[in-house]
């Protein structure tokens, strides 16, 4: 009975930490920019059909790449105190195993979608997945202060998934909303590496307040979040998105331009975590805003 109850216990702890891995958070906040995307793309709730499997093969796109992402940064993730606690340099998951379960979750999400959705949905999945882990992970976030500026289009391709899944193609408006992420990615990123510059610094990752300080990160967040309340823009003067859209997009971007100066003059902590927040909390409610201007 000990040993049954032992094994179910030690069977928990192994699903957790894979789990953790693939950071249900952010696969979660994809989705369902994904979803946004198909719903824009269909003018309303797309087929089930279509709908299910992009967003599962989405799932898996984004789980595997943010466990082979791990793998690859294991050694940095051990200097830092933020992740040392993750699965891999916890030693709760070998590294081997943890890529095996990476490399699997991204081909199984690319046959899932090439089978039930579309090869374009397909393609782009697998793009984003080397896009993280190649470009961003292996190429940038080592060696350059722009690599977040560069990476952020990893996080993008996601609603260039849904667009393709619907409609087998992508236009203005998919890359539209392509653009509203990636200028989300930085501000939101570096408000995130001013609360955490001592681990980079450890690690010697060159993000934007290692490499360029604290107080020219502060002025970039600021540039961003006021390119970022004009690209969000756009899909109102393209005609894809109307009046609702078009108040939500105003109201959270000058909130989010606010709290980028507002950090200007409080370099605190607590700011950087209040950014942070809002930042996250922006793109969710904006994403939401879209999805309801469409089926309102």
């Amino acid at each position: 009975m000990e040993s049954a109850i032992r094994s179910n216990v030690e069977l928990k702890a192994t699903l957790r930490a894979y789990l953790e891995l693939a950071k249900l958070r952010i696969v979660l906040l994809l989705l369902f920019t994904t979803l946004t995307a198909m719903v824009i793309a269909s003018g309303g709730i797309p087929p089930v059909a279509v709908l299910l499997p992009t967003l599962l093969g989405g799932a898996l796109a984004a789980a595997g790449s943010s466990t082979i992402n791990q793998y690859l940064d294991r050694d940095m993730d051990a200097k830092m105190a933020r992740t040392a606690r993750r699965p891999i340099p916890s030693g709760r998951i070998s590294p081997l195993h943890a890529l095996a379960v990476g490399v699997t979750h991204l081909a199984a999400s690319v046959v899932i979608l090439a089978v039930f959705v579309n090869g374009l949905a397909a393609l782009l999945a697998f793009a984003g997945g080397v896009y993280y882990v190649v470009v961003y992970t292996m190429l940038l976030k080592r060696n350059t202060s722009l690599n977040i500026v560069i990476g952020g289009g990893a996080g993008a391709i996601p609603v260039l998934v849904g667009w393709a899944a619907v409609t087998g193609g992508l236009t203005l408006d998919a890359w539209l909303l392509f653009a509203i992420v990636f200028y989300w990615t930085p501000p939101h990123s570096w408000a995130l590496a001013l609360l955490v510059n001592a681990d980079y610094a450890r690690a010697g990752v060159p993000m934007m307040p290692v490499a360029r300080g604290e107080d020219a990160t502060r002025r970039q967040i600021l540039v961003y979040s006021l390119l970022l309340l004009v690209v969000s823009l756009l899909p109102v003067l393209t005609k894809t998105l109307g009046a609702l859209y078009l108040i939500g997009a105003v109201l959270l971007g000058v909130g989010l331009v606010w709290h980028a100066v507002l950090l200007l003059r409080d370099s605190s902590k607590a700011m950087a975590r209040q950014v942070y927040k809002y930042s996250t909390f922006y793109l969710a409610l904006l994403f939401m805003v879209m999805m309801f201007d469409v089926l309102l």
